[in-house]
């Protein structure tokens, strides 16, 4: 048995996520005989992870502190081991401008972009190079927050008339925003699984909105709202050249033991890896359970090949 403290909750938009995703991995972790203390992160973590005196933290965070390194450097500083990526790994995957340029230079498949901060747009006059931008991308373009999930706050610009609502939107979110073009296709995710120390790529998760045409925070996380197809329906080389970009991209980032890539399969078969989630959800609707559901692996399972990968 292993002391395992769930860190859950936190003050990102992506809380109630995340207290989901905690207490679904609380309560496996108990079935499976561990002693566990759930801690909902905030100003009193540290006194609390003294008195729980953990042997492993089992981080279920989303967002902001928990995905970008914050407190994966908080445990290292504390001596207590964790589960998924690395400090620098988090920084990277969380930073959708970082990630986008590293897999760029690196050769993999990402739609084309641009980004700034909002002291751009104040100091150097970006807002009068969106016609140019708008030409290079073409319309619709897609306007994102450099560092949220879920995809909270993604807006849609279809013309020049909807780009500055779409960008304040974002800036709502972050003071980095990222402007992309727009992909149309399925779309996909490979969650990958560090199993012996070697990363394996799990069935190929589609992901078809009922009601939407974008897949975004609601329909990922309302039952009903999504349907899924796992393992999805691809030719066999389309879905091993999937497979394969997600590894490529996993590893490119430094992400260990656990981690989801987002991709768009476009109209002409290519795969473009839109990000990489180093803390995938964890709730009855997220992606990384249903695609090892596929793969043989039940909740139990995959929370204790989490669990051994870490320790």
């Amino acid at each position: 048995m292993t002391r395992v403290a769930v860190l859950k909750g936190g003050r990102s938009l992506e809380r109630q996520v995340s207290l989901k995703s905690g207490a679904r991995v609380a309560e496996a972790l108990r079935r499976l005989g561990h002693e566990v203390t759930e801690l909902d992160v905030g100003a009193g973590l540290v006194a609390a992870l003294q008195a729980a005196s953990p042997d492993l933290a089992f981080i279920a965070l989303h967002g902001r502190d928990g995905e970008d390194g914050t407190v994966q450097e908080l445990l290292e500083v504390l001596g207590i081991p964790y589960t998924g990526s690395r400090v620098s790994a988090c920084i990277l995957a969380s930073d959708k401008v970082l990630a986008k340029h590293a897999m760029r230079d690196a050769g993999i498949p990402t739609p084309e972009f641009f980004a700034f901060n909002e002291a751009a747009f104040r100091g150097l006059g970006v807002a009068q190079a969106l016609p140019a931008i708008s030409a290079r991308l073409a319309f619709p373009i897609v306007v994102k927050p450099a560092r949220q999930g879920s995809a909270l706050g993604i807006k849609f610009a279809r013309d020049e008339r909807g780009l500055p609502a779409a960008l304040i939107a974002a800036f709502s979110y972050d003071s980095k925003v990222l402007l992309e073009r727009y992909v149309p296709g399925r779309e996909l995710a490979v969650s990958v699984l560090v199993e012996g120390g070697v990363p394996r790529a799990l069935p190929v998760v589609e992901a078809v909105p009922q009601a939407d045409s974008f897949y975004d925070f609601e329909s990922r996380y309302e039952i009903g709202r999504t349907r899924f197809i796992c393992p999805a329906e691809l030719e066999p080389e389309v879905g091993a050249r999937i497979q394969s970009l997600a590894l490529e991209a996993f590893g490119l980032l430094g992400c260990s033991v656990f981690a989801r890539v987002d991709l768009m399969l476009d109209a002409d078969g290519a795969p473009q890896v839109l990000e990489v989630n180093p803390i995938p959800g964890l709730t009855e609707t997220s992606l990384l359970p249903q695609a090892a559901d596929a793969a043989g692996v039940g909740f139990d399972e995959l929370v204790a090949r989490i669990v051994a990968a870490a320790v």
